[in-house]
């Protein structure tokens, strides 16, 4: 049996998500969105309710494209907002479409999302050396920044704490502790 991060359940979803997709860098600008907006969507709830709800999520949003995102119109608000498949939070269903218009300006000034996020860890990922998951702090300096610079131009639910999530899941920072089986690539 492989010993993981203290915060994974049993769950299969869960177990899948921990072992193949979190802390592994991403660098792919419609991966970064779709993470960026699942995290905003998490917002107050539990990692596993969004999780449950992913598949929903990408065919709600088509599939976290961002150039379609950014023309939903008030008829495709209320529509989403009648998706049982997700949280029909209207200020979260709001900002997946304000990120996206938000998400291509960035693109346009930088060349991709990419390119502009990273930046933030200095293009590499920051390996972490916690023993135990109480040890992982919610948001880090590096967080910090981002949450503000994204919320300069235009993005919504990109609190630090977010943003520390984001980090983690798209690898931009190696959280798996020290006796995660993953344990900075193990």
């Amino acid at each position: 049996m492989k010993n993981r991060c203290d915060w994974v359940t049993e769950d299969p979803i869960y177990v899948e998500y921990h072992d193949k997709e979190w802390g592994k860098p991403t660098q792919d600008d419609q991966q970064l969105f779709e993470m960026l907006s699942l995290e905003g969507a998490q917002a107050g709830l539990s990692w596993i309710t969004i999780l449950k709800r992913r598949r929903n999520y990408r065919i709600a949003f088509d599939n976290f494209d961002p150039q379609k995102v950014s023309n939903y119109d008030e008829k495709k608000v209320k529509e989403l907002l009648q998706d049982e498949g997700i949280i029909r939070n209207k200020l979260k269903v709001r900002s997946v479409i304000t990120n996206a218009q938000a998400f291509l300006n960035v693109q346009q000034e930088f060349g991709t999302f990419d390119r502009y996020i990273w930046q933030f860890v200095d293009g590499k990922p920051i390996l972490n050396h916690w023993q135990d998951h109480a040890s992982v702090p919610a948001q880090t300096p590096e967080s910090e920044n981002m949450s503000k610079d994204l919320k300069k131009r235009g993005f919504k639910f990109v609190g630090p704490t977010i943003c520390y999530a984001f980090m983690q899941a798209t690898g931009m920072v190696n959280d798996h502790t020290a006796d995660c089986f993953l344990y900075h690539g193990n």
